[in-house]
């Protein structure tokens, strides 16, 4: 079906959901997103696509910490498309940006003095019900925040799926919200390394100068402490990038130490690890098996403590020259939720040129990505077949 007819398709049977659904405002409809909704009735779309219950996964980040490469590479590991509208709605998975729930237009958070990070500048309220509502299999009219105009545009419909993603700076920060996600990740960035990451994209791809993104990121420094860092001791599994430990005084910054940090007491997860389990142990595996330049390649895996809970971490310093030898790490890695010998490695090979591919945050996102399937089979009882290609 050519791209057009297909979203002839999509926008007539999203008017026909319209017609058939009762919208009712709920207590987080006011100011800004006075129009926001939700149905009365559960969707007809449940059925139809055969979901006995939606599941909610939440990914917590800052700006600029590799989000949308993630969410690409969750994607792939479900097989599914996405369309590229404002909220990415496919046949299995949707996800939803939550910068959607923004009190305040680009202007108005000028004229506040406030911050997006600021709670004050975003709608909690509304954010708990419409999840909740998607959850319960209802649809919702969800409000757009518009990045390109800074404006908030009409809401649009959101209708109910096998798998729901809310990503942003806040989906792990209100308990009501967290309480309803059935898994949870956040990327940790650290100060040193986000500094470098924005300055490549921002002045790269947005035309910003140095002076206005530093500018940018040290006028966040305190709603970023305050608001969105401490979300990831809730966190199930945390991402965190660190500089490297392999490069004295490294100023660069392009060679990354990754660490998966696992919660051991998340019920029905099985923390990866290397080699033997509960163990702590260093690992250089550079050598005939895998093509390493300077300055290497180390791996780490043992038992920590992290905010007072107990965890696994798998951890990676340095780089890989040649994505198909990451089969030989792969082999030496248990509970990694592979469904056959090879998987991530043909994950990381499916984006070869990704940000990330070839160091430990590629690595790890596709190992978050497959606990990702696991925790959704866990819950449904249903399998998702692994993508062959």
């Amino acid at each position: 079906m050519p791209a057009s007819t297909a979203g002839g398709v999509r926008r007539a049977r999203k008017v026909t959901m319209m017609a058939t659904e009762t919208m009712q405002s709920c207590k987080g409809s006011t100011g800004m997103h006075k129009d926001a909704a939700i149905s009365s009735e559960v969707s007809k779309v449940m059925s139809q696509k055969g979901i006995e219950r939606p599941i909610i996964i939440g990914v917590a980040a800052d700006s600029g910490c590799g989000k949308s490469t993630f969410l690409r590479r969750v994607a792939d590991i479900f097989g599914t498309k996405l369309t590229k509208a404002h909220t990415p709605q496919g046949e299995f998975l949707t996800v939803i940006c939550l910068d959607d729930f923004h009190t305040h237009d680009r202007k108005g958070r000028r004229e506040a003095n406030v911050t997006a990070l600021n709670p004050d500048a975003n709608n909690f309220q509304l954010m708990y019900e419409q999840v909740q509502a998607l959850k319960d299999g209802k649809s919702i009219m969800k409000p757009i925040y518009n990045h390109d105009t800074g404006n908030i545009d009409p809401p649009e419909l959101v209708e109910p799926n096998h798998l729901i993603v809310i990503e942003g700076l806040h989906p792990i920060y209100d308990e009501r919200v967290r309480d309803l996600l059935d898994f949870s990740v956040y990327l940790d960035l650290t100060d040193e390394v986000k500094i470098a990451w924005k300055i490549q994209r921002d002045m790269a791809e947005r035309g910003h100068t140095l002076e206005n993104i530093l500018a940018s990121i040290d006028s966040r420094k305190p709603d970023f402490a305050a608001y969105i860092d401490p979300q990831k001791k809730h966190a199930d599994v945390v991402m965190e990038i660190l500089p490297t430990q392999l490069i004295p005084d490294d100023e660069e910054k392009k060679i990354l130490r990754v660490k998966l940090i696992q919660r051991d007491d998340n019920q029905g997860y099985s923390p990866a690890y290397l080699f033997d389990e509960g163990s702590s142990m260093e690992w250089v595996p550079c050598g005939r098996k895998l093509t390493c330049s300077y300055p290497g390649i180390k791996f780490r895996s043992g038992p920590d403590v992290y905010f007072d809970n107990e965890v696994s971490v798998v951890e990676c310093d340095g780089g890989f020259e040649k994505l198909e030898e990451m089969i030989y790490v792969e082999s030496h890695m248990n509970n990694t939720s592979a469904k056959f010998y090879g998987e991530i490695t043909q994950q990381l090979l499916k984006n070869p040129s990704a940000p990330g591919s070839k160091n430990g945050t590629g690595l790890f996102q596709v190992m978050m990505a497959l606990k990702m399937r696991e925790t959704y089979e866990r819950i449904t009882g249903r399998t998702i077949s692994p993508a062959l290609s």
